[in-house]
Order: structure tokens, then sequence, then C-alpha cells
């Protein structure tokens, strides 16, 4: 029977975004700060629905804010990783990001008892090494990268990038991709964004964007027998009443279209049954 799949997936960053940034004076920390009303409001919503997320959150934002972190928890909703602070891993020192990385990873088991099965990049960029220390950890999957719309798949590691050479493809391994795609964030089509390299408008109209991620999964549907979208909010941003209103025709409509609500974990072990439990061969992408 065909299946498809939505991933209701929410990067709970308040303030750190910002401060990562250089954003520190009091009106963009305020900003983030909404993401705890904006949480609160989404919570309600998936818990009317019965439907589980996946939440990621940095460090820094579940050592500010327990009690709103905690409550996440209580609902069933999955904790993934999302740094320590919400500086890019391609950004940090080798030695940073690992200390950093292994410092999320003692907030989330303090929060929920026990390690993270997933981690998403901070603004969706990795080092080099950072696959290296999703498999150290323990972390059975990866969600920041974008080889696939809608078929997860394993990833690689120190694949060989020069600007005039062919790509040299690394080896895969047993870490499962679940990717994502701006074009399904929220962020780059709400948040308006002033700095002095220059402005991103952002403040798009919701309906127009409910249509393009209604139709991608649509698109989906007609042309894969098994797949997966993941879509991406963040509660700063989509908390706003406009856009707790398109999150909720969004639910609505995927379920119409017969979409199962899944957790990013739940898929990786679905995909991975799929493949019988093994790691792919190595290739460029899924076949």
């Amino acid at each position: 029977m065909p299946r498809h799949i939505a991933c209701l997936s929410y990067d709970f960053d308040t303030w750190s975004g910002f401060a990562a940034r250089g954003m520190m004076t009091p009106t963009p920390i305020s900003r983030g700060e909404f993401g705890v009303v904006g949480a609160g409001r989404i919570l309600d919503l998936l818990a009317s629905r019965g439907i589980k997320g996946s939440w990621y959150i940095p460090g820094v934002v579940i050592e500010t804010y327990p009690e709103a972190c905690e409550r996440v928890v209580a609902g069933g909703h999955e904790i993934g990783h999302h740094g320590w602070s919400h500086i890019p891993p391609a950004e940090l020192p080798p030695q940073q990001e690992a200390e950093e990385f292994a410092r999320a990873v003692e907030s989330i088991r303090r929060l929920t008892g026990q390690g993270p099965a997933g981690y998403r990049s901070p603004a969706w960029d990795l080092s080099a090494q950072s696959i290296d220390l999703m498999i150290q950890h323990g972390c059975r999957y990866d969600s920041s990268m974008m080889g696939h719309d809608c078929e997860p798949y394993f990833a690689r590691r120190s694949d060989k990038v020069a600007v005039d050479a062919p790509l040299a493809f690394g080896e895969t391994t047993d870490l499962v991709e679940v990717p994502i795609s701006w074009s399904l964030d929220d962020h780059p089509h709400f948040e308006f964004f002033r700095t002095a390299a220059g402005i991103m408008p952002g403040l798009a109209n919701a309906d127009a964007v409910l249509a393009n991620w209604l139709a991608d999964f649509e698109y989906m549907c007609r042309t894969t027998e098994w797949g997966v979208l993941v879509y991406t909010f963040h509660p700063y941003v989509s908390g706003r009443g406009h856009r707790m209103l398109m999150m909720e025709k969004l639910i609505d409509g995927l379920g119409r279209m017969g979409a199962d609500f899944l957790t990013l974990d739940q898929v990786q072990q679905e995909f991975r049954a799929r493949q019988g439990g093994q790691a792919a061969s190595p290739s460029p992408l899924p076949r």
C-alpha cells in the first residue's frame, strides 16, 4: 500500500539564533523570547490533533527555559540535538564543536533521561567532522542536508570537493539522512531581517506558502509509493496568529491527502526496516 509521511519539526531556538548572529540588544532577544509563547500555542495545536513532532533545541535554550522544554517532553514529542549554541558547526574550530556537541548531548540527557536519536545543525551547515561526532555520540540520523526532497538516504562522510575537479564521494555511513529544504522552512518565507549586509524581506503571504507546501505533498503522493516530507517551523516565527492558522490548515490539508504524521526518529527506523537494516552501497543519491 502507498504510504506518505509528513514530519512536523520545530527548531526551538528562541533568542539563541539572534545571539549567534551578533544581535544581542533587547529587541532581537525579545523577538526570540516570543518563541516560548509560540511553543505553547503549537503544543496545544498538536495535542488537539493527536500529532507528535520532532523538536530540535539548543542546549542554551534547554538551560534557559527548562519548564517550557519539559512541557515538550511531557507532550510525548521527540527531542533532537540542535547544538549547544546556535553557531553553525562549520563556523566553529573542531575542538569547540566537539565540546559543544558533547555538552548539548548531556543537556538533552538531563531533560529526557536519554541521549538524542537525531541531530539538526544550526543553520543547516555541517563541518567536516559533524557526522563523525553524531556517530560517536550514538545518533541514528541527521536532518541537515538536502540530497533528496522526499526520500531518506544514508549519509556520506569525507567527500573530496574541489572547484576544478570532479566530486570524489566519501564513505557511506550507517547514519540515516532525513532531508530538509529551505522551501519547506518557515524562516526564509516569513522572517524579516535588517542587517549591515542587507535585508531579508520575509513577511510572505501565509496562504501562498501553504499552497506550495501542500503541492509538494501532492507531488510526492503522485510520484512515489513511499515518501517523507519534513516541514520545519520555528515557534517564534510560526507562533504568530495568521501562521498558526496556516499550520492548522496544513495539518488538516495533509490529513485529507492521507498523510501519516511521524517523528523523524520513527522515519529513520522505518527507513532502516525497508532497507533490511543495512547501509546503502556508496552512491551520490538514493536510486
